[in-house]
């Protein structure tokens, strides 16, 4: 590959058909982390939930040409404190071969610009533990680690009593 690559980039709007593109890329994203046994969705998930009257998620796709080189898939997010919207980045994923290239940088740039146009202040996002490689790009990026905040999810069962626990208040 040559090194204009980055040049050759175009990013767009993520559409229907690029379901199961989106879902390969969550899958590679998690192989490359060590957690590929922990995705569980599919592309049926990505088409249903991401595409439509009130989609989930957004996402924008970088090509050069109709080849994949990566993606960003994002969703609306508000700061209580800040009194700001803004974007939550759940996933940046790049094709290794567009690796180093510029991609990433111009997903994010993209997504901060379609940000700014509807109104949002800022852009979030957590990186794995064992990502070193995505964390050192983030700083190079200009992002900086929010030494305040920790991560807390309840999936599975932990969500499930959290969620069977209010209905016994009603």
């Amino acid at each position: 590959m040559d090194g204009d690559a980055a040049v050759e980039i175009t990013i767009r709007v993520a559409r229907r058909e690029d379901a199961a593109t989106i879902h390969q890329a969550i899958r590679d994203l998690a192989e490359a982390v060590g957690d590929s046994g922990k995705v569980l969705s599919s592309a049926d998930d990505f088409r249903r939930h991401g595409f439509g009257a009130s989609p989930a998620f957004g996402c924008l796709v970088a090509e050069k040409g109709k080849i994949f080189a990566g993606l960003c898939l994002h969703f609306p997010s508000f700061s209580t404190w800040f009194g700001k919207p803004g974007v939550y980045v759940q996933d940046l994923f790049i094709a290794p071969e567009f690796r180093g290239r510029g991609v990433g940088e111009k997903l994010l740039q993209r997504l901060a610009a379609d940000t700014r146009e509807a109104g949002g202040e800022y852009l979030r996002l957590s990186v794995h533990a064992n990502n070193s490689a995505a964390q050192r790009f983030y700083e190079r990026a200009g992002l900086s680690w929010s030494k305040d905040e920790r991560i807390f999810a309840a999936r599975g069962n932990s969500f499930r009593r959290l969620a069977e626990g209010d209905r016994k208040d009603r």
